[in-house]
């Protein structure tokens, strides 16, 4: 294919917009005619390579979500389908599977109050895939947003290796790593990546290394594919913030940027040298930041924001000033599908749903169901271990404050008996859900490797009542920035032994109304020693990201090791939401950062 020239300019605009010859030659490599070429360079590049996509910009008709029935198929009667004077593309997203191999108890809100159902597993997924894929055989692509070999006992002890064969036998087209796929550093990220056999993309992680791949892409940053007559491009994007929200050792060797520094030289190639009817970005950032990239001037071409993150259920896609923004939930529950009618290559119809991965309506997948038996194998006597019990669902949905980190972090002042016990603010792991018949529900290590997918070690250090103060305005700055960009991932850290009441509206740095330690007001000279868990590559003196702290010390212990003595002692646990943290313009049960755009989590 000849390669195209853009009209030249000396103004300045048009310099800071020019593409670099090397670019040119990159897109020249990227496109489907190049590909041969390309591929016999990758192994040299340390780049991934594999299938594709094609569309056109959306037409104003607006978004249908409806939860009560499979929409996918009344698309399939359009008559302009029926007579086959059309195509329907389908696109088929997961994310933030995390390794949940199983079918798990999954949280909903009916009528304001909790509701438990059976979702997902492996052999459930593939079987949900597939009979949505045969609807559309030629023209659909399933893609997936990051964070999936890790967060499970499987894959934490095979470093991701046994999630990848698992992947490959469902058929996914196209992959994006998310921010928990460096937990085992970037030599195991890049083998478990490239085993993958679909596409990865990804254009904001960088060789930081000493070597001639110093700031080379690690993966390619786009895809591009004809599909249903018309042609359509994916950019990569995982969230910036990665060395920062995790222990910074994992991202050693990799330099991360923000899209807007890079988008808009990759949505013009796709636009105007690939001609794309339809431009995707693949984003692995949290709901928030992704609206608040939706808005940007850099992402103006872009159609749609397929999101990831922060395991919000977007069940009808956000609008942003320039792009619509979706995301598919978490732990396999669910499968967003985006079904687009194309004629004459315009786009003239289209529909997006969140659909459950619902046992009860699809039968699991005996192929799959043997390969997720053979992956748990090797590990099945250690994780299937019962190491105690709950009389109460352990949840883990709420962003402020969850009955999950309260059972943590009762455990390790149990254990320490500091001031102050903390833990991150994770959003892994399912519920587990008692019994009806019995009362209760067993907690394995399995489980255990789910609530805490690393296993680090306990540290206790002191700080001064300014330090906590100044430390929380920090992590609720995290949790509640006005400008999305600045919000990190994770939900307010967790907490025993202190309470804190804030107002989310309020400024950065104006938010804490008040904090007691011990039940009382905390006092800003005292000191107070806390105890939370250690992250690799952290200054010696920075304990869970608060920074400054005196006498720090290395326990000897593990949160694994620490639960399981708790629970040895104390099971049945019944652990529930006590008002530790609050808001005043928030309930206790708030289930997402994102207020004020019309989203609900349910």
């Amino acid at each position: 294919m000849p390669t195209r020239h853009l009209p030249k300019c000396t103004c300045h605009t048009c310099k800071e917009e020019a593409i670099s010859q090397a670019e040119k030659d990159l897109h020249v490599q990227l496109s489907e005619n190049s590909r041969r070429e390309f591929l016999r360079n990758a192994g040299r590049l340390g780049l991934g390579i594999g299938g594709g996509l094609v569309s056109s910009p959306l037409a104003a008709a607006a978004l249908n979500n409806d939860d009560s029935a499979y929409k996918g198929k009344a698309m399939n009667e359009n008559k302009a389908v029926k007579n086959g004077m059309a195509a329907m593309i389908t696109l088929l997203h997961t994310a933030d599977i995390h390794s949940q191999l199983l079918t798990h108890d999954e949280f909903f809100l009916e009528n304001g109050k909790p509701v438990y159902k059976k979702r997902g597993g492996f052999a459930t997924l593939k079987s949900m895939i597939n009979t949505l894929r045969n609807e559309n055989p030629a023209n659909t692509l399933v893609i997936d947003g990051g964070d999936c070999f890790q967060g499970g006992g499987v894959a934490a002890l095979s470093e991701g290796k046994a999630i990848v064969p698992l992947i490959n036998n469902i058929g996914y087209d196209i992959m994006l790593p998310g921010n928990w796929e460096v937990v085992y550093g970037k030599e195991m990220m890049m083998k478990d990546m490239f085993a993958y056999d679909g596409v990865k993309v990804c254009a904001n992680m960088f060789h930081d290394t000493r070597d001639d791949m110093n700031g080379d892409l690690i993966f390619p940053p786009y895809f591009v594919r004809h599909i249903a007559g018309i042609k359509i491009g994916f950019i990569g994007y995982n969230d910036p913030l990665t060395p920062k929200r995790q222990s910074p050792a994992y991202s050693e060797g990799i330099k991360f940027t923000f899209p807007e520094k890079n988008v808009a030289k990759y949505v013009k190639i796709l636009r105007e040298y690939e001609q794309c009817e339809m431009v995707f970005l693949l984003t692995h950032m949290g709901l928030a930041q992704q609206v608040g990239l939706s808005n940007m001037s850099q992402v103006k071409g872009v159609d749609y924001i397929l999101g990831a993150d922060t395991h919000e259920r977007v069940r009808q896609p956000i609008q942003g000033i320039h792009a619509k923004v979706t995301e598919p939930g978490a732990f396999g529950s669910f499968v967003a599908r985006l079904d687009i009618v194309v004629e004459d290559g315009q786009v003239k119809d289209h529909n997006y749903q969140l659909l459950d991965v619902d046992p009860s309506r699809y039968k699991e997948d005996e192929e799959m169901k043997q390969l997720v038996e053979k992956a748990r194998e090797p590990y099945k006597k250690t994780l299937d271990r019962v190491i105690g019990k709950t009389r109460t669902p352990l949840v883990r949905y709420y962003v402020i404050e969850t009955p999950m980190d309260n059972f943590i972090t009762d455990a390790i002042m149990w254990k320490f008996k500091p001031d102050i016990a903390l833990s991150n603010g994770f959003r892994f792991c399912p519920p587990l859900v008692p019994d009806p018949k019995t009362g209760t529900a067993d907690i394995t290590m399995d489980f255990l490797w789910s609530m805490l997918p690393v296993d680090s070690e306990a540290k206790k250090g002191i700080v001064t009542g300014r330090q906590l103060w100044d430390w929380m305005e920090k992590e609720l700055q995290n949790a509640f920035a006005k400008d999305p960009a600045k919000r990190f991932g994770g939900w307010v850290v967790r907490f025993k032994g202190m309470e804190v009441n804030f107002t989310i509206g309020n400024d950065a740095g104006k938010r804490v109304n008040w904090i007691k330690v011990g039940g009382k007001p905390v006092d800003f000279d005292k000191e107070y020693s806390f105890v939370a868990c250690e992250r690799e590559g952290d200054p010696d003196t920075t304990i869970c990201r608060v920074e400054g702290v005196k006498e720090p010390k290395r326990l000897g212990a593990t949160l694994h090791s620490v639960i399981e003595e708790y629970l040895a002692i104390h099971s049945p646990i019944a652990p529930k939401l006590e008002g530790r943290c609050t808001a005043t313009d928030a309930p206790s049960t708030l289930l997402t950062q994102l207020m004020g755009f019309g989203y609900e989590f349910r």
